[in-house]
């Protein structure tokens, strides 16, 4: 497991660097910041503006791990790149999803 997760109460808490205007939507695998802290790289096609690189991230992050739209929740970050992801679920099986889901990219 990553740091860049944490299995919560509710379900699953994701840190992101999100790459709005990226081409494609998709993760890039896990990351380590400069100051040590690990993320989620996810990039969507969306660009910034109303909120709409926020939604697709959100729908992916949905998709992928297999919950309700509405199950993915912006906890934090809403206009920056580094973004908090609140996923509602049963979370040692969320973090086996977002697991799979990363797998085969560097990490």
């Amino acid at each position: 497991m990553s740091s860049a997760w944490q299995i919560t109460p509710e379900g699953l808490r994701v840190s992101v660097r999100l790459t709005p205007k990226g081409g494609r939507d998709g993760f890039d695998g896990v990351s380590a910041l400069a100051d040590g802290q690990s993320v989620v790289k996810a990039r969507v096609r969306a660009a910034p503006e109303n909120g709409k690189a926020n939604a697709a991230l959100l729908a992916l992050v949905a998709k992928r791990l297999g919950v309700a739209k509405s199950g993915a929740v912006l906890a934090a970050g809403h206009t920056a790149r580094l973004k908090v992801i609140d996923i509602h679920g049963d979370g040692p099986a969320l973090a086996a999803r977002l697991d799979a889901a990363l797998k085969g990219h560097a990490k």
